[in-house]
């Protein structure tokens, strides 16, 4: 029992001098070195607002359509003898070349026909008129009355005289009915153009009404755009009045290959359903011939950007920088951003054009800072002006195409 005593209080001693020693080793402990971190600042792009006139692009898209294609049918009857080589797809022809040639033989016969026929009514005309003469000198010569004005023309054959007339003129008609089938065996083609589809060949046989072929104009060709209601405000579209407005378009491929053009005309009603306008781009020479550029294929679908209306007092931004509630990063006097609200145009594309909440000289951010907070101190990296932003290609080809509507 004693023994026991002994160790217990043994190790209480062991326990209070741990204690003690720690105790003093805690009042020793040197105070925690405090280290204040400053965060780094946000390295940005930013662009300095100018207020530019600028003209509103028009986004669009359609497919390339011939300006005139005409479905080729016979209107006489006969064996196809002849095919010329060009007339297959592909085929380039000119105005009024020889496509194919029907059996003509029994249009020659015809023809042979009409001018035996017109050449007996003239004769007889001739003849008429020889006895109308006479019959004048005889009522000369013995003057007598006549029951009724009839018989008296009738005296002088003057219904004989008008009937072999009457005859003449048939005759002549049929003539140049025979004379018009015999030209018809020969088809040719109505336009310069290319050959789309043949549908008969050598040696077959066709009857009036018979389809021949297919065949494009391609002097021009042409691009339906839809265009929105609301996008209407930025275009100056020509009109069923005759003035003389023809926006630029430039159009773009799938293989982005490019060619410009000018807006013709309007189908000038809204369409009741998608309530866009239909515009009809122009373009000519699509194939190279005249100017050996670039072939735009018909049925090519293409993008368009149009070419608007100037307007005042604009800044263009790139779109990705605009955030919700039409807002943006611009930079205070400190370099720390901002919240500013601002009003845009309805357009599409890369660029927003903002007519209102931008003054020239505003410092926008053009990078994106996710988690940013109004106030945080951002430093520079590249700085640019907003007109260079502007891709200049559409007022360069508007400017030129203002020139030649003066002209």
């Amino acid at each position: 029992m004693l023994k026991t005593s002994k160790q217990t209080r043994q190790s209480a001693a062991v326990i209070v001098i741990a204690i003690v020693i720690a105790a003093i080793f805690f009042a020793l402990k040197p105070p925690p070195e405090t280290i204040i971190t400053v965060p780094p600042a946000l390295n940005i792009d930013v662009a300095i607002a100018e207020k530019q006139t600028l003209s509103i692009a028009v986004s669009s898209q359609g497919t390339v359509q011939p300006r005139t294609e005409t479905i080729l049918i016979t209107e006489v009857s006969g064996k196809i003898i002849e095919v010329a080589p060009q007339f297959q797809s592909g085929g380039l022809v000119e105005k009024d070349e020889l496509l194919l040639s029907i059996d003509p033989r029994n249009y020659d016969v015809e023809v042979k026909r009409a001018e035996a026929n017109a050449a007996t009514a003239f004769s007889n005309l001739i003849q008429e008129k020889g006895r109308a003469a006479v019959a004048k000198q005889d009522l000369k010569k013995y003057p007598r009355q006549y029951a009724s004005k009839e018989a008296h023309y009738l005296a002088l054959r003057l219904p004989q005289l008008k009937e072999a007339q009457a005859r003449l003129d048939s005759a002549k008609a049929d003539l140049e009915h025979a004379k018009n089938n015999l030209d018809r065996t020969k088809i040719r083609a109505p336009y310069r153009g290319i050959i789309k589809a043949r549908s008969v060949d050598l040696g077959q046989f066709v009857s009036p009404g018979t389809q021949l072929g297919q065949v494009f104009a391609v002097d021009f060709a042409e691009v339906r755009l839809p265009i929105p209601a609301d996008r209407l405000a930025y275009l100056a579209l020509p009109d069923s009045y005759g003035n003389d407005k023809a926006p630029a378009v430039i159009l773009e491929n799938e293989l982005g290959r490019v060619w410009q053009g000018k807006i013709g005309r309007t189908e000038a009603v809204l369409d009741e359903r998608s309530r866009v306008l239909f515009a009809v781009a122009k373009i000519d020479d699509p194939y190279g011939l005249e100017n050996g550029g670039e072939t735009l294929l018909m049925g090519s679908f293409v993008k368009a950007e149009i070419s608007g209306k100037k307007i005042e007092g604009l800044v263009a931004i790139p779109r990705y920088i605009l955030r919700t509630g039409n807002k943006v990063w611009v930079l205070d006097d400190e370099q720390r951003i901002r919240n500013r609200d601002i009003k845009t145009l309805h357009t599409e594309g890369k660029l927003v054009y903002v007519y209102e909440g931008l003054n020239d000289g505003d410092i926008i951010c053009l990078s994106t800072i996710p988690n940013a907070v109004a106030g945080t101190k951002v430093d520079v990296n590249n700085s640019t002006k907003t007109s260079s932003l502007v891709d200049a290609r559409l007022d360069q080809i508007a400017d030129s195409s203002a020139e030649t509507n003066k002209l």
